[in-house]
């Protein structure tokens, strides 16, 4: 089973067509495949061939309603707040970031992504797919010593050890894999990572 993830392609159709060039039995959009207010609409001609194994959750430019919408227009499956079994393992999807300096429309406060991840901490084995990364890891690191990312994710991570979290929402961590315990975790980014169970 292969499970290609990719995060953050902002209306880089190029890059989406990449991301989805890689052979799988799995696509998961894991956030901000536009920026807001852009209309989803353009990236239906490129992913519309997936299906339903393409899963889509919004980023902090998407709403849970506009990636919604778009997944039942055109068969897709949507992953946000929500958990899909595959090959034997959880898939956990929780879209949104915690709160970022732009105001964009998919923003959680940490206590509310906490309470929404903490639904999901009885099953196993789990991979964490977020679109924010875990906090102060090289996954959020903007800057040397400036981190961004989710203390929720990261308390999450370290109190159930899921076997992967994948993540985005910071650009200059794409592509970084580090461990956390027993967790191995990896920021996508556009080029995306393929996972093989």
């Amino acid at each position: 089973m292969r499970v290609q993830i990719f995060s953050d392609i902002h209306g880089d159709m190029n890059s989406l067509r990449r991301a989805v060039a890689v052979p799988a039995d799995i696509y998961i959009a894991a956030g901000d495949l536009v920026t807001w207010p852009a209309s989803l609409d353009p990236c239906a001609a490129i992913l519309a061939p997936l299906g339903e194994r393409l899963w889509v959750m919004p980023g902090n430019n998407e709403t849970a309603e506009q990636v919604e919408r778009f997944c039942s227009l055109h068969g897709f499956r949507s992953f946000h707040d929500t958990a899909y079994e595959l090959g034997g393992t959880h898939f956990v999807g929780m879209g949104y970031s915690n709160p970022t300096p732009f105001d964009t429309p998919g923003e959680y406060d940490e206590e509310e992504l906490a309470r929404r991840l903490a639904r999901f901490a009885v099953l196993r084995p789990q991979t964490l797919v977020a679109h924010a990364p875990p906090f102060g890891t090289d996954l959020d690191e903007a800057a040397p010593g400036l981190h961004f990312g989710s203390t929720a994710v990261r308390d999450y991570v370290d109190a159930h050890q899921p076997a992967y979290c994948f993540c985005g929402h910071i650009h200059e961590g794409a592509g970084r894999v580090i461990e956390l315990g027993q967790t191995t975790a990896v920021n996508v980014g556009k080029p995306g990572y393929l996972l093989e169970l």
